[in-house]
């Protein structure tokens, strides 16, 4: 297949983008983004680049002529950065990285085991442990070959230990509580010091059970000395937790066995950030589990992915794996690495059906009292609201239903909260009622798009984003815009 020129394809963004301009009020943006296009106009793919690798597409979704190929699916697609640009910085939506000094020849860093409060959802804050205020903890991310000096100290009202998950290390570093070191008690502090020879995606956590399942847990991440080959644009980190609280709680039974509340990088969706991408870059996810108990088979929408890696090491190319679902286990993490060639906004998620909820209680069929709530009576025990016995409600004909989560509205202020963020800016109004629990979006995203979504200040009106990617990408004459809401309030 022939590699088109790359002109032509900015004069089908450009075109998209006029025609779109003619048939929407979103004006301010769609000139902005014809202006783009514009610009664009001039500039081509990198010379170290193409658009087309033996039939496979950087800019529309394909699959390459032959299996054997070291391009099919994008194999070893490179992006656009170049192997001397060093590696693209770990990000970890919703997460900090824990900063160093220098100091006699070590990355020395202070990490802090304290009571956490954390929220879930906007409005929904709940009291767990972690690190340096944050569940899970600040990123700790260092380059192959480092020596790193980890100060613990310890301010929860327990004895802990920190081990530092996969590292090949001195035995007396290892964290073991009591097998290879003596517990650090409330008040006081630990020395962690150790050479790095590895590479690759790691984690440090508490080696008390209990207080793992409260979450105490922080990426470690190692860059290669040498920068892989073909070098991502993109590396992005998402860690999966579970937790156990009851509707009248804010606390997490650490002894249960089921989980009701699920979080990506401590949030559960919608509150979980994007991740955004431009259309064309090579993209690197690392997923980890932490779950106390369960496993997560993550599925990516819209892409095929290789699996590159897990948490011991990268695989060597010819053991990679193209797959749109991967089983990750508990304490395991597996890397992906795909070309974001499909624009719009994908579901990234756990399959798990009760994974994809948020804060799950049990029913079974309608409610007796529909619309009934227990503050009616609470001042008068003696007496209760009369049950309706006629057993009319259609739930009753089909054995449990209904099937949506009941109870978990959205108030005003938590759609403001969700809606705060530039990640989620133009995305449909209704994208809120699909991400919930351990699920989040990837959003792909022509670069005049991207800059306007992630390096603007520019109100972008709900939907206007998604639309323009349809008016480009899609069938807009079939396109049906997100119904309203909540008495005529857009969400």
């Amino acid at each position: 297949m022939t590699q088109p020129a790359s002109h032509d394809r900015r004069d089908f963004l450009q075109t998209g983008l006029l025609a779109a301009a003619a048939a929407t009020g979103s004006g301010h943006l769609l000139q902005r983004s014809a202006a783009a296009a514009q610009q664009d106009r001039s500039h081509s793919v990198p010379n170290h680049v193409q658009a087309e690798y033996e039939g496979f597409s950087r800019f529309r979704p394909s699959r390459g002529n032959d299996p054997e190929s070291d391009y099919y699916l994008g194999k070893l697609v490179p992006g656009f950065r170049k192997v001397e640009d060093g590696p693209a910085p770990f990000v970890a939506p919703d997460l900090e990285k824990l900063p160093f000094k220098e100091r006699n020849g070590a990355k020395e860093f202070h990490l802090v085991a304290q009571p956490v409060t954390r929220e879930f959802l906007p409005g929904y804050p709940m009291k767990v442990w972690g690190y340096n205020g944050s569940i899970p903890g600040p990123t700790i991310e260092v380059t192959q070959g480092d020596r790193v000096r980890i100060v613990v100290h310890n301010e929860l009202p327990e004895e802990t230990t920190v081990h530092w998950h996969g590292f090949e290390l001195p035995v007396q570093q290892d964290g073991s509580m009591t097998l290879t070191q003596n517990p650090i008690k409330p008040g006081k502090s630990f020395v962690y010091e150790f050479d790095i020879h590895e590479e690759g995606t790691y984690f440090y956590h508490s080696h008390v059970a209990m207080q793992e399942s409260f979450g105490m847990v922080g990426w470690f991440i190692v860059h290669p000395r040498k920068v892989f080959d073909p070098p991502v644009d993109r590396d992005f980190g998402l860690l999966f937790q579970n937790f156990h609280i009851m509707p009248n709680q804010t606390i997490s039974d650490s002894w249960a066995m089921d989980w009701n509340w699920h979080t990506i990088n401590g949030r559960s969706g919608p509150f979980t950030t994007p991740l955004v991408v431009k259309h064309g870059e090579r993209v690197r996810v690392r997923i980890l589990d932490f779950s106390p108990m369960q496993h997560h088979p993550v599925h990516m929408h819209g892409h095929t992915f290789w699996v590159t890696g897990h948490e011991g090491a990268r695989i060597p190319k010819s053991a990679w794996i193209p797959r749109n679902t991967e089983l990750i286990a508990v304490a395991q993490a597996s890397n992906f690495e795909f070309i974001a060639n499909n624009p719009g906004d994908w579901m990234f998620h756990c399959h798990m059906v009760h994974h994809m909820m948020n804060h799950m209680v049990k029913h079974v069929g309608p409610r007796l009292r529909q619309g009934e709530h227990v503050d009616q009576y609470l001042a008068h025990l003696d007496s209760r609201p009369s049950v309706d016995l006629s057993r009319e409600d259609k739930g009753f004909d089909v054995p449990g239903y209904p099937q949506k989560m009941q109870g978990m509205t959205m108030s005003e202020d938590l759609m403001k909260a969700i809606w705060s963020r530039r990640e989620v800016q133009g995305m449909r109004a209704t994208w809120p009622m699909s991400v919930k629990g351990l699920m989040t979006t990837l959003r792909v995203l022509p670069e005049d798009l991207y800059e306007q979504v992630m390096h603007s200040e520019q109100s972008i009106p709900k939907g206007a984003i998604f639309e323009e990617i349809v008016k480009r990408f899609g069938t807009p004459e079939t396109y049906k815009k997100a119904p309203m809401m909540h008495g005529g309030m857009k969400m």
